[in-house]
Order: C-alpha cells, then structure tokens, then sequence
C-alpha cells in the first residue's frame, strides 16, 4: 500500500511540474505576443506622426505661400483690414499668433466693457 501512495505522490508531482511547464510557456508565448503587439502599435503611432506632421508642415507652407501671395496683391490697396499688418510676415507664425491672441484679448475687454455698460 505504501508503495501505491508513493507512486500516486510521484505521478501527481510529475504532473504538476508538466502543467507548471506547460502554464510557462503559454504566458512566455502570451508576453511575447504581448511584447511584439505593443512594438507594431508603437510603431504604427510613430508613422501616423509622423505623416500627420508632414501633412500639416506641407499645407502649412502651402498657406504661407498663398498669403505671401496675398499680401502681394494687396500691399498697393488700404481694405481697412488688417491682413496687412499680420500679413507682413508670414513666416513669423509666432508673432502673427501673438498679435491675434493680443487682439482676442482686447475684444474680450471691449466686450466686457459694453456688457457692463448695458
């Protein structure tokens, strides 16, 4: 009877360590997959990335050069607008936000002031 309990305590351990083997390789497999999924979706964001930035560095040199045509055009004549004083320099994006931003700022003030007035 010993012999049988000692035999029944060899095969179960043997067949614990075969799953624990088996368990192993299947998450090793599974991380794998895991680790080469989250490589190609890092890739893939990198590309999109860079094409969207390609695309929005091509239109936006596209729209310079159309307001560099524009205010070609409209350097002679006084519309009372100001894509004149904005449109000077197009290449100097920054400045032009500056002063678009500066110019929201004001109408904010104008805005509140009449507000406060009616």
């Amino acid at each position: 009877m010993s012999n049988s309990v000692i035999h029944a305590f060899f095969l179960g351990r043997a067949a614990a360590q075969a799953i624990n083997r088996q368990l192993e390789d299947a998450l090793t497999n599974a991380l794998s997959e895991l680790g080469k999924f989250d490589a190609e979706q890092r890739e893939r964001l990198r590309q999109f990335t860079e094409q969207v930035i390609e695309s929005a560095n091509r239109e936006a040199g596209a729209a310079a050069d159309s307001t560099i045509s524009n205010t070609g055009s409209n350097t002679g004549s006084n519309t009372g607008s100001n894509t004149g004083k904005t449109g000077s320099k197009p290449a100097d994006l920054q400045a032009m936000i500056d002063e678009l931003r500066a110019e929201i700022a004001s109408l904010r003030t104008e805005l509140k002031n009449y507000r406060k007035q009616s």
